[in-house]
Protein backbone atom coordinates (compact mmCIF):
# COMPACT_ATOMS: atom_id res chain seq x y z
CA UNK A 1 0.00 0.00 0.00
CA UNK A 2 1.59 3.44 -1.14
CA UNK A 3 2.59 5.96 2.08
CA UNK A 4 1.40 9.72 2.24
CA UNK A 5 4.68 12.24 1.82
CA UNK A 6 5.93 13.64 4.60
CA UNK A 7 3.34 15.82 6.26
CA UNK A 8 4.47 19.92 5.62
CA UNK A 9 3.44 22.11 8.35
CA UNK A 10 0.60 24.90 7.83
CA UNK A 11 1.36 27.91 9.95
CA UNK A 12 -1.24 30.55 11.02
CA UNK A 13 0.12 32.93 9.23
CA UNK A 14 -1.87 32.17 5.43
CA UNK A 15 -0.15 30.14 3.20
CA UNK A 16 1.84 31.03 0.17
CA UNK A 17 0.67 30.65 -3.37
CA UNK A 18 2.90 27.60 -4.26
CA UNK A 19 2.60 25.89 -1.21
CA UNK A 20 1.51 21.95 -1.03
CA UNK A 21 0.32 20.72 2.70
CA UNK A 22 -0.76 17.03 3.22
CA UNK A 23 -1.71 17.70 6.96
CA UNK A 24 -2.34 20.42 9.64
CA UNK A 25 0.35 20.50 12.04
CA UNK A 26 0.18 19.22 15.68
CA UNK A 27 -0.50 21.79 17.23
CA UNK A 28 -3.28 23.65 14.64
CA UNK A 29 -5.81 23.30 13.53
CA UNK A 30 -6.36 26.61 11.60
CA UNK A 31 -9.04 26.46 9.21
CA UNK A 32 -12.07 23.66 7.83
CA UNK A 33 -10.39 20.72 7.00
CA UNK A 34 -6.89 21.74 8.14
CA UNK A 35 -5.45 22.66 5.11
CA UNK A 36 -6.21 24.87 2.16
CA UNK A 37 -6.01 21.90 0.18
CA UNK A 38 -8.95 20.50 2.13
CA UNK A 39 -7.07 17.11 2.71
CA UNK A 40 -8.65 16.46 6.24
CA UNK A 41 -5.39 15.21 8.04
CA UNK A 42 -3.65 15.97 11.06
CA UNK A 43 -0.70 15.39 12.20
CA UNK A 44 -1.89 15.28 15.83
CA UNK A 45 -2.64 11.74 17.89
CA UNK A 46 -5.49 11.75 19.56
CA UNK A 47 -6.16 9.11 21.57
CA UNK A 48 -8.21 5.91 20.46
CA UNK A 49 -10.45 5.65 23.47
CA UNK A 50 -11.79 9.49 24.16
CA UNK A 51 -13.09 11.11 27.59
CA UNK A 52 -14.81 14.27 28.10
CA UNK A 53 -12.06 17.17 29.22
CA UNK A 54 -14.69 19.75 28.87
CA UNK A 55 -17.72 21.45 27.25
CA UNK A 56 -18.80 24.53 26.59
CA UNK A 57 -22.51 25.20 25.75
CA UNK A 58 -23.18 27.75 22.94
CA UNK A 59 -26.58 27.63 23.12
CA UNK A 60 -28.30 26.33 19.95
CA UNK A 61 -27.03 24.31 16.50
CA UNK A 62 -23.44 23.56 15.98
CA UNK A 63 -22.95 22.92 12.48
CA UNK A 64 -19.31 24.05 12.13
CA UNK A 65 -16.04 22.65 12.85
CA UNK A 66 -13.63 24.91 15.38
CA UNK A 67 -10.56 26.12 14.41
CA UNK A 68 -7.41 25.22 16.63
CA UNK A 69 -4.26 27.95 16.79
CA UNK A 70 -1.81 28.49 20.28
CA UNK A 71 -4.09 26.83 22.23
CA UNK A 72 -7.41 28.53 21.46
CA UNK A 73 -10.49 26.93 20.52
CA UNK A 74 -12.37 29.55 18.17
CA UNK A 75 -15.91 27.87 17.60
CA UNK A 76 -19.14 29.29 15.98
CA UNK A 77 -22.73 28.75 17.14
CA UNK A 78 -26.05 28.75 15.42
CA UNK A 79 -27.15 32.10 18.19
CA UNK A 80 -24.77 34.69 16.47
CA UNK A 81 -21.74 33.28 18.93
CA UNK A 82 -18.12 33.52 18.37
CA UNK A 83 -16.58 32.50 20.96
CA UNK A 84 -12.69 31.49 22.42
CA UNK A 85 -11.83 29.38 24.64
CA UNK A 86 -8.29 27.90 26.50
CA UNK A 87 -8.20 24.33 24.72
CA UNK A 88 -7.09 22.54 27.87
CA UNK A 89 -9.24 24.07 30.49
CA UNK A 90 -12.13 25.01 28.01
CA UNK A 91 -12.08 28.59 29.90
CA UNK A 92 -13.91 31.21 27.92
CA UNK A 93 -11.51 34.40 26.67
CA UNK A 94 -13.90 36.32 25.05
CA UNK A 95 -17.08 35.91 23.21
CA UNK A 96 -17.89 38.10 19.70
CA UNK A 97 -21.76 38.25 18.89
CA UNK A 98 -23.25 38.90 16.05
CA UNK A 99 -26.92 39.43 15.90
CA UNK A 100 -27.49 36.77 13.32
CA UNK A 101 -27.08 33.11 12.90
CA UNK A 102 -24.27 31.37 12.53
CA UNK A 103 -24.43 27.83 9.81
CA UNK A 104 -21.46 25.77 8.47
CA UNK A 105 -19.10 28.43 8.20
CA UNK A 106 -16.33 27.47 10.39
CA UNK A 107 -13.77 29.79 11.44
CA UNK A 108 -10.53 30.23 10.06
CA UNK A 109 -7.60 31.65 11.80
CA UNK A 110 -4.59 33.80 10.31
CA UNK A 111 -2.32 35.81 12.28
CA UNK A 112 -4.07 37.41 14.72
CA UNK A 113 -7.47 37.65 13.16
CA UNK A 114 -10.64 35.23 13.06
CA UNK A 115 -12.42 34.75 9.93
CA UNK A 116 -16.50 33.88 9.57
CA UNK A 117 -19.18 34.09 7.50
CA UNK A 118 -23.55 34.14 9.20
CA UNK A 119 -26.08 33.49 8.15
CA UNK A 120 -27.64 37.13 6.99
CA UNK A 121 -24.41 37.00 4.14
CA UNK A 122 -21.87 39.12 6.81
CA UNK A 123 -18.25 37.72 6.69
CA UNK A 124 -16.16 38.60 10.07
CA UNK A 125 -12.97 40.00 11.05
CA UNK A 126 -12.11 39.82 14.48
CA UNK A 127 -9.28 39.91 16.41
CA UNK A 128 -8.24 36.77 17.57
CA UNK A 129 -6.64 38.50 21.03
CA UNK A 130 -9.86 40.19 22.07
CA UNK A 131 -12.42 39.12 19.81
CA UNK A 132 -13.54 42.98 18.70
CA UNK A 133 -14.47 43.37 15.43
CA UNK A 134 -11.65 44.51 12.81
CA UNK A 135 -14.02 44.62 9.49
CA UNK A 136 -17.20 43.48 8.01
CA UNK A 137 -17.83 42.86 4.75
CA UNK A 138 -21.39 42.29 3.39
CA UNK A 139 -22.62 39.51 0.94
CA UNK A 140 -26.02 39.53 -0.96
CA UNK A 141 -27.21 36.11 0.83
CA UNK A 142 -25.91 33.32 3.42
CA UNK A 143 -22.38 32.51 3.98
CA UNK A 144 -22.35 28.67 4.56
CA UNK A 145 -18.77 28.46 2.68
CA UNK A 146 -15.63 28.68 5.28
CA UNK A 147 -12.86 30.96 4.49
CA UNK A 148 -9.64 30.35 3.23
CA UNK A 149 -6.12 32.56 3.79
CA UNK A 150 -3.72 33.03 0.97
CA UNK A 151 -0.71 35.18 1.74
CA UNK A 152 -3.22 38.60 2.34
CA UNK A 153 -5.99 37.37 0.97
CA UNK A 154 -8.97 35.79 1.98
CA UNK A 155 -11.69 33.40 0.12
CA UNK A 156 -15.06 33.19 0.88
CA UNK A 157 -17.98 31.91 -1.08
CA UNK A 158 -21.77 33.15 -0.67
CA UNK A 159 -25.50 32.01 -1.40
CA UNK A 160 -25.42 35.08 -4.00
CA UNK A 161 -23.74 32.88 -6.21
CA UNK A 162 -19.97 35.07 -5.66
CA UNK A 163 -16.68 33.83 -4.80
CA UNK A 164 -14.70 37.06 -3.15
CA UNK A 165 -11.50 37.62 -2.87
CA UNK A 166 -11.05 40.00 0.33
CA UNK A 167 -7.68 42.33 1.59
CA UNK A 168 -6.93 39.94 4.98
CA UNK A 169 -5.86 43.39 6.93
CA UNK A 170 -8.90 45.73 5.48
CA UNK A 171 -11.56 43.73 4.22
CA UNK A 172 -11.23 45.48 0.99
CA UNK A 173 -13.11 43.63 -2.32
CA UNK A 174 -9.96 42.47 -4.69
CA UNK A 175 -11.97 40.58 -7.37
CA UNK A 176 -15.38 38.62 -6.83
CA UNK A 177 -16.35 36.00 -9.40
CA UNK A 178 -20.14 34.81 -10.49
CA UNK A 179 -20.71 31.51 -11.19
CA UNK A 180 -24.57 30.21 -11.98
CA UNK A 181 -25.40 29.07 -8.43
CA UNK A 182 -24.83 29.63 -4.58
CA UNK A 183 -21.37 29.03 -3.67
CA UNK A 184 -22.32 26.82 -0.82
CA UNK A 185 -18.45 24.14 -0.59
CA UNK A 186 -15.31 26.26 0.96
CA UNK A 187 -12.73 26.48 -1.90
CA UNK A 188 -9.54 24.18 -1.69
CA UNK A 189 -6.68 26.11 -2.41
CA UNK A 190 -3.86 24.29 -4.35
CA UNK A 191 -0.27 26.14 -6.88
CA UNK A 192 -2.27 29.19 -6.68
CA UNK A 193 -5.94 28.00 -7.86
CA UNK A 194 -8.81 28.19 -5.99
CA UNK A 195 -11.10 25.06 -6.76
CA UNK A 196 -14.66 25.39 -6.13
CA UNK A 197 -17.46 22.89 -6.92
CA UNK A 198 -20.69 24.19 -6.58
CA UNK A 199 -25.01 24.31 -7.09
CA UNK A 200 -24.45 24.83 -10.79
CA UNK A 201 -22.68 21.43 -11.00
CA UNK A 202 -19.28 22.96 -12.62
CA UNK A 203 -15.83 22.44 -10.63
CA UNK A 204 -14.01 25.75 -11.25
CA UNK A 205 -10.52 26.71 -11.56
CA UNK A 206 -10.32 30.56 -9.83
CA UNK A 207 -6.83 32.36 -10.27
CA UNK A 208 -6.40 33.51 -6.61
CA UNK A 209 -4.22 36.66 -7.81
CA UNK A 210 -6.76 38.24 -9.63
CA UNK A 211 -10.36 36.26 -9.81
CA UNK A 212 -9.74 35.08 -13.23
CA UNK A 213 -11.74 32.21 -14.19
CA UNK A 214 -8.90 29.67 -15.44
CA UNK A 215 -10.89 26.94 -16.64
CA UNK A 216 -14.21 24.78 -15.47
CA UNK A 217 -15.21 21.24 -15.77
CA UNK A 218 -18.57 20.00 -16.09
CA UNK A 219 -19.22 17.54 -12.74
CA UNK A 220 -22.55 16.90 -13.75
CA UNK A 221 -24.64 17.23 -10.42
CA UNK A 222 -25.33 19.94 -8.01
CA UNK A 223 -22.47 19.69 -5.38
CA UNK A 224 -22.40 21.36 -1.47
CA UNK A 225 -19.55 19.23 -0.59
CA UNK A 226 -15.63 20.58 -0.69
CA UNK A 227 -13.26 19.18 -2.93
CA UNK A 228 -10.37 17.54 -1.55
CA UNK A 229 -7.20 18.53 -3.87
CA UNK A 230 -4.13 15.91 -3.76
CA UNK A 231 -1.85 14.96 -6.58
CA UNK A 232 -3.50 16.91 -9.38
CA UNK A 233 -6.55 15.43 -8.60
CA UNK A 234 -9.76 16.94 -7.55
CA UNK A 235 -12.17 13.98 -4.95
CA UNK A 236 -15.64 15.58 -4.36
CA UNK A 237 -19.41 14.04 -3.78
CA UNK A 238 -22.06 14.91 -5.01
CA UNK A 239 -26.34 15.55 -4.72
CA UNK A 240 -26.31 13.03 -7.58
CA UNK A 241 -25.58 9.94 -5.44
CA UNK A 242 -21.98 9.82 -6.29
CA UNK A 243 -18.46 10.32 -5.80
CA UNK A 244 -16.23 12.16 -8.45
CA UNK A 245 -12.75 12.02 -8.61
CA UNK A 246 -11.49 14.43 -11.72
CA UNK A 247 -7.48 15.32 -13.42
CA UNK A 248 -6.77 18.81 -13.19
CA UNK A 249 -4.45 18.80 -15.53
CA UNK A 250 -6.39 16.86 -18.59
CA UNK A 251 -9.74 18.08 -16.84
CA UNK A 252 -11.57 14.66 -17.06
CA UNK A 253 -13.16 12.71 -14.89
CA UNK A 254 -11.15 9.61 -14.02
CA UNK A 255 -13.88 7.86 -12.12
CA UNK A 256 -17.59 7.86 -10.53
CA UNK A 257 -18.26 6.13 -7.68
CA UNK A 258 -22.28 4.98 -7.07
CA UNK A 259 -24.08 2.49 -4.75
CA UNK A 260 -26.73 1.43 -6.80
CA UNK A 261 -28.38 0.04 -4.07
CA UNK A 262 -28.26 3.05 -1.92
CA UNK A 263 -29.15 6.16 -3.71
CA UNK A 264 -28.29 9.21 -1.21
CA UNK A 265 -26.50 11.97 -1.19
CA UNK A 266 -22.78 12.24 -0.38
CA UNK A 267 -22.76 15.59 1.95
CA UNK A 268 -19.55 14.94 3.50
CA UNK A 269 -16.29 15.91 2.39
CA UNK A 270 -13.77 13.90 1.55
CA UNK A 271 -10.24 13.22 3.85
CA UNK A 272 -7.31 11.72 2.38
CA UNK A 273 -6.36 8.57 3.43
CA UNK A 274 -3.14 6.22 2.79
CA UNK A 275 -4.42 6.00 -0.90
CA UNK A 276 -7.84 6.36 -0.32
CA UNK A 277 -10.34 8.76 0.10
CA UNK A 278 -12.62 8.76 2.83
CA UNK A 279 -16.17 10.40 3.08
CA UNK A 280 -19.57 10.01 4.49
CA UNK A 281 -22.95 9.50 2.87
CA UNK A 282 -26.16 10.11 4.02
CA UNK A 283 -26.99 6.31 3.44
CA UNK A 284 -25.64 6.26 6.53
CA UNK A 285 -22.06 5.13 5.68
CA UNK A 286 -18.74 6.32 5.74
CA UNK A 287 -16.85 4.68 2.87
CA UNK A 288 -12.83 4.25 1.59
CA UNK A 289 -12.22 4.66 -2.28
CA UNK A 290 -9.21 3.62 -3.80
CA UNK A 291 -7.85 6.73 -5.36
CA UNK A 292 -6.83 5.07 -8.42
CA UNK A 293 -9.94 3.22 -9.01
CA UNK A 294 -13.09 4.61 -6.93
CA UNK A 295 -13.48 0.64 -5.96
CA UNK A 296 -14.52 0.85 -2.22
CA UNK A 297 -12.01 -0.51 0.30
CA UNK A 298 -13.97 -0.51 3.21
CA UNK A 299 -17.70 0.44 4.40
CA UNK A 300 -18.46 1.31 7.93
CA UNK A 301 -22.30 1.95 8.75
CA UNK A 302 -23.30 4.11 11.71
CA UNK A 303 -27.48 4.55 12.33
CA UNK A 304 -27.77 7.77 11.02
CA UNK A 305 -27.32 9.95 8.01
CA UNK A 306 -23.22 10.94 7.84
CA UNK A 307 -22.77 15.19 6.87
CA UNK A 308 -20.21 15.58 8.92
CA UNK A 309 -16.66 15.37 7.47
CA UNK A 310 -13.71 13.11 8.58
CA UNK A 311 -10.44 13.76 10.18
CA UNK A 312 -7.46 11.11 9.66
CA UNK A 313 -5.24 10.94 12.42
CA UNK A 314 -3.00 8.77 14.00
CA UNK A 315 -4.00 6.26 11.22
CA UNK A 316 -7.44 6.48 12.75
CA UNK A 317 -10.28 7.89 10.99
CA UNK A 318 -12.82 10.27 13.63
CA UNK A 319 -16.34 11.24 12.11
CA UNK A 320 -19.60 12.34 13.54
CA UNK A 321 -22.87 11.02 12.55
CA UNK A 322 -26.27 12.06 13.28
CA UNK A 323 -27.31 9.21 15.51
CA UNK A 324 -25.07 11.41 18.10
CA UNK A 325 -21.85 9.81 18.29
CA UNK A 326 -18.67 10.53 17.37
CA UNK A 327 -16.72 7.47 15.46
CA UNK A 328 -12.69 6.37 15.82
CA UNK A 329 -11.88 4.09 12.73
CA UNK A 330 -9.38 2.36 11.81
CA UNK A 331 -8.21 4.24 8.51
CA UNK A 332 -6.81 1.49 6.49
CA UNK A 333 -9.57 -1.27 7.60
CA UNK A 334 -12.91 0.73 8.88
CA UNK A 335 -12.64 -1.42 12.06
CA UNK A 336 -14.46 0.28 14.84
CA UNK A 337 -12.29 1.25 17.39
CA UNK A 338 -14.20 3.01 19.88
CA UNK A 339 -17.76 5.65 19.81
CA UNK A 340 -17.90 8.27 21.89
CA UNK A 341 -22.12 8.80 22.61
CA UNK A 342 -22.55 13.01 22.98
CA UNK A 343 -26.27 12.56 23.04
CA UNK A 344 -27.02 14.57 20.22
CA UNK A 345 -26.77 14.38 16.70
CA UNK A 346 -23.72 15.61 14.85
CA UNK A 347 -23.08 17.07 11.87
CA UNK A 348 -20.51 19.59 12.06
CA UNK A 349 -16.98 18.36 11.67
CA UNK A 350 -14.04 17.31 14.17
CA UNK A 351 -11.09 19.38 14.68
CA UNK A 352 -7.90 18.29 15.98
CA UNK A 353 -5.10 19.37 17.63
CA UNK A 354 -2.49 18.98 20.50
CA UNK A 355 -4.24 15.41 21.26
CA UNK A 356 -7.71 17.10 21.52
CA UNK A 357 -10.51 16.30 19.27
CA UNK A 358 -13.05 19.52 19.68
CA UNK A 359 -16.60 18.78 17.98
CA UNK A 360 -19.68 20.67 18.24
CA UNK A 361 -23.25 18.70 18.49
CA UNK A 362 -27.04 19.90 17.02
CA UNK A 363 -27.74 21.16 21.01
CA UNK A 364 -25.35 23.11 20.93
CA UNK A 365 -22.76 21.53 23.08
CA UNK A 366 -19.13 22.17 22.19
CA UNK A 367 -16.76 18.87 23.68
CA UNK A 368 -13.02 18.48 23.94
CA UNK A 369 -12.05 15.08 23.80
CA UNK A 370 -8.83 13.11 24.88
CA UNK A 371 -7.27 11.17 27.58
Amino acid sequence: MRRLPTALLVCALGVSLDAQREAAPADAWPQFRGTPALTGISSSAPPVQLRVLWTHDLGTLIDASAAIVDGVVYAAGGDGDLVALDLRSGELQWSYRTENLFGESSPAVAGDTVYVGDLAGVFHAVDASTGELRWRFDTASEIKSSPVVVNDLVLVGSYDSHLYGLDAATGEKRWQVVTNGMVHATPAVHEGLAYIAGCDAMLRAIRVTDGMEMYAIEAGAYTAASPLIHDGRAYFGTFDNDVLAFDLAGRERLWRYTDEARQFPFYSSAALGEGTVIVGGRDKFVRALDMETGEVVWAFQTRARVDSSPVVAAGRVYVGSGDGSLYVLDAATGEKLSEFEAGAGIGASPAIAGGTVVIGTQDGTLYALGE
